[in-house]
């Protein structure tokens, strides 16, 4: 170029210069290499290139302060992306309290329901019932409170409950498709008695049986106990009314030959009237003791009132039942030693005989008129000042 047009060709070769480092720059900014070398301050072109770049190597720095969870990085200078992250790192913040509190309330509800499940073991250790949980498919016990925790706890607990438990193969191999579970007994030749209660239920994902074994032996004999003392008589020590009933309506069920003896204590009025009360027990007890010794095992001995006893003698012939009538009212008397009188008056009546079915109203009406016939005989022979 000519001398007058010299600084101007300068002028311009710097700005092509300047131009390309604004290009690259720009360039490199757009694909986010901000590692890219800044053009020197001399090239105005790219201040706010240079500019733009350190505000987005500050974002970064402060995004990766955010990530770390330093949420007190803000933005000074404005614009849409200052403001959209000084509010995306606020969210963050309140996201972050947020799941921090529900993480604490959720590792509190862990800490309960493992203190709670720490107590329940302990508890279920420490009661007596067995609580088993047996694999529907191969039979395995999975859980068992008794089981002991040691170095093969599991072959020593199952000899030990094997011991104890003589039904277990039955709670092995139990099936029954019953949603709601079922509750049965199981009864030992020792005499222990179990109550069981026996569901389905899911065990770590595996179909399986809970079985919660209690032991019921003293609740049983309890039970007997007092099933023996409601159907006996406090005063004599034999059947009472009750018994006397209900094997009344086993027998007209399940007819058989049977005799049914019916008894009336004679004169227990006049004792209780001219000697007291305790005297007339003595008096019943007396004959109770004398009859008594006529009845077999298998014989039914009852009474049903104050003055009135029944027996029922099963497969044994009318003729029979009234010599054991006659020899018991025999030893009544040989063991009677007071001043007054003593008898009985009896009727006998044969059941299921014939083939002729009555009830049992009908059966005692018929005994009862028969022992009056008794009791008609029996004020002529032994006391007819006597009121029976």
């Amino acid at each position: 170029l000519d001398g007058q047009y010299q600084k101007l060709g300068e002028e311009v070769q710097a700005l092509q210069v300047f131009l390309k480092e604004m290009k690259d720059y720009s360039a490199a900014l757009s694909k986010g290499r901000l590692s890219q070398d800044a053009p020197s301050y001399d090239n105005q072109l790219c201040t706010n290139l240079r500019e733009l770049d350190q505000n987005l190597k500050q974002l970064i720095w402060q995004a990766k302060q955010v990530v770390q969870g330093d949420y007190s990085q803000q933005v000074s200078y404005p614009g849409e992306l200052c403001e959209a992250f000084s509010t995306m790192t606020q969210r963050l913040e309140e996201r972050e309290q947020l799941l921090k509190r529900e993480v604490k309330e959720a590792q509190e509800r862990a800490e309960i329901v493992a203190g709670y499940n720490e107590l329940l073991m302990e508890l279920t250790r420490k009661r007596h019932e067995w609580i088993l949980v047996i694999d529907r498919e191969n039979k395995e016990t999975m859980y068992c409170n008794k089981r002991i925790e040691a170095e093969n706890s599991d072959a020593k607990f199952c000899q030990e409950c094997k011991k104890r438990l003589s039904f277990q193969k039955q709670l092995q191999d139990w099936q029954d498709e019953e949603k709601d579970g079922k509750v049965w007994e199981m009864e030992e030749e020792s005499g222990k008695a179990y109550r069981i209660t026996t569901f389905p239920i899911v065990w770590k994902s595996r179909r399986a049986y809970a079985h919660i074994v209690l032991d019921i032996t003293i609740e049983k004999e309890n039970s007997r106990r007092l099933k023996a003392k409601a159907y006996r008589d406090q005063g004599t020590g034999i059947y009472n009314r009750l018994y006397f009933v209900e094997c009344m309506n086993r027998l007209l069920e399940e007819p058989q030959e049977t005799v049914l003896c019916y008894m009336d204590l004679d004169g227990l009025k006049y004792v209780n009237d001219h000697y007291g009360h305790l005297e007339g027990d003595e008096y019943i007890r007396s004959f109770v003791a004398a009859v008594k010794t006529q009845f077999r095992e298998q014989d039914i001995f009852a009474r049903i009132g104050g003055d009135e006893f029944c027996a029922l003698l099963p497969l044994c012939p009318a003729e029979v039942a009234h010599q054991k009538m006659e020899t018991g009212l025999e030893q009544f008397l040989e063991n009677h030693k007071k001043e007054y009188p003593a008898s009985f008056s009896y009727g006998i009546v044969e059941i299921g005989a014939g083939g002729e079915l009555k009830s049992m109203e009908k059966l005692l009406e018929e005994a009862d008129a028969a022992m009056y016939e008794c009791k008609r005989r029996n004020k002529l022979k032994y006391h007819q000042h006597i009121r029976a």
